[in-house]
C-alpha cells in the first residue's frame, strides 16, 4: 500500500462523511489498493484523490445557530442601509415568521430592481443578522445545467456544480446563498428551460432535501439553505419557479437619499479604504448636487461610489505632493477631482 493511498484513507477517517458515502469511498480505496500492486493506478488515483478532496470539504454535519432576534436584525439593516423601509419591513416579517416555526423551510426571496440599488448588500445583511455564512453565485451567462449540477467524476476535468462549491466555501450546511443575476441565465430556450427545471428542484422545499450533484453522486440536503435571488426583471424566469419565490421589489433612490448615503455610508468607506481621515477632506455642501447627479438620473449608487472613491484618491495624491493637511473641494476646483468626462 502506497503512502498516497494511506493519505487518502486518513482524509476519509479524519473527516465526517455520511455512512453510505463513507462506505462507497472505502470501496474506491480498496480498488486502488488492488490496482497499486500492478503499478497501473495513476489515472484512477488522480480521480479518487480529487473526489475525496471534494467530499471531505463539504461541511456535512456543520450547522450554524440562527439568531432570530428581530431587534438585532432591524439594527443591522438600519446600520448597513439608509431608507429602503418597505424592503426592510418585508425582510423582518419573514424573519419574524421563522421565530414561530423554526422547522419551516426558509423563504426563497427574490429581490427585483435596477442595478446598484442594494440587492446584494441587503442579502449580506440578512446573513449577518441571522448569523449565517454568506456565499454569492454569479449566474450571468450560465449556459449549461452541468455548471449547476456538476459532471460525473469519471469524466476528465470533472468537478461539482456551483451549488456544492458554494456550500463548501460557506463551511456550513445552512448558509445564505445569493443567486445573483438570475435573469441573465442563457437566453437559448431549451437551455434556459433545463436550467430553470434544475433550479426548481434546488429551490422547492418538497424536492431539495435530496439534491443529487452528478460529481458527488450522493443525496445532499439543501433544505436548510436560505436562497436569495436577484434580478433586474422577472421576464426570463419560468412561471413554475416564480410560484416558489417571495418577490420583493426595490425602488430607485431619490437624490435626497443619495445625499444621505453618500455622506453617512459611502464616505466612511472611502476614508477607511484609502486611509484618510475626515479632517483631511472638506466638501462644500453646495456642490453635492453636482457630484450626485451630473449626468442625469441613475437608479442606484454604484456610480456614486466610484466617483467618491476617485475623489478620495485624488485628495490623497494632492496631500502627498503638496504636503498639506487639508483639501477643500468647492465649485471652483470640483472638476479637478471628478473622473475624466464626468
Amino acid at each position: 500500500m502506497t503512502d498516497d493511498i494511506q493519505n487518502l484513507k486518513d482524509k476519509v477517517t479524519d473527516n465526517f462523511l455520511p455512512d453510505t458515502l463513507k462506505e462507497n469511498t472505502e470501496i474506491i480505496l480498496r480498488r486502488l489498493e488492488r490496482m497499486s500492486k500492478f503499478k497501473s493506478y495513476s489515472s484512477d488515483y488522480e480521480v479518487a484523490s480529487k473526489y475525496i478532496d471534494t467530499i471531505t470539504q463539504i461541511p456535512w454535519n456543520t450547522i450554524t445557530t440562527d439568531n432570530l432576534d428581530i431587534s438585532n436584525a432591524k439594527s443591522i439593516l438600519d446600520k448597513n442601509h439608509y431608507g429602503m423601509n418597505d424592503v426592510k419591513e418585508r425582510v423582518l416579517e419573514y424573519l419574524a415568521s421563522m421565530n414561530f416555526n423554526k422547522d419551516q423551510p426558509a423563504p426563497v426571496l427574490c429581490f427585483v430592481g435596477l442595478q446598484g440599488i442594494g440587492k446584494t448588500t441587503i442579502a449580506k445583511s440578512i446573513a449577518e443578522a441571522l448569523n449565517r455564512n454568506f456565499v454569492r453565485i454569479a449566474l450571468g451567462g450560465i449556459s449549461s445545467v452541468l455548471e449547476i449540477r456538476g459532471q460525473s467524476k469519471v469524466n476528465p476535468d470533472a468537478e461539482p456544480g456551483y451549488i456544492i462549491k458554494a456550500i463548501a466555501r460557506a463551511g456550513s450546511m445552512n448558509p445564505v446563498i445569493l443567486l445573483d443575476e438570475f435573469d441573465k441565465i442563457s437566453d437559448e430556450g431549451s437551455v434556459r428551460s433545463a436550467i430553470m427545471a434544475t433550479f426548481l428542484e434546488i429551490l422547492d422545499p418538497e424536492q431539495n432535501s435530496s439534491f443529487i450533484d452528478h460529481y458527488i453522486d450522493f443525496p445532499i440536503d439543501l433544505s436548510k439553505v436560505m436562497f436569495i435571488l436577484t434580478a433586474n426583471n422577472l421576464g426570463t424566469i419560468s412561471s413554475a419557479l416564480l410560484d416558489r419565490l417571495e418577490i420583493i421589489r426595490f425602488s430607485s433612490y431619490s437624490d435626497d437619499e443619495k445625499l444621505k448615503i453618500a455622506k453617512d455610508f459611502i464616505m466612511p468607506k472611502v476614508y477607511k479604504q484609502i486611509g484618510l481621515s475626515e479632517s483631511q477632506i472638506k466638501i462644500d455642501d453646495d456642490i453635492w448636487a453636482d457630484i450626485i447627479r451630473p449626468l442625469g438620473y441613475e437608479a442606484g449608487i454604484r456610480e456614486l461610489e466610484r466617483v467618491l472613491m476617485n475623489i478620495g484618491r485624488r485628495v490623497a495624491k494632492k496631500i502627498l505632493l503638496e504636503k498639506i493637511d487639508l483639501v477643500e473641494i468647492n465649485k471652483d476646483n470640483l472638476k479637478l477631482f471628478l473622473p475624466i468626462g464626468y
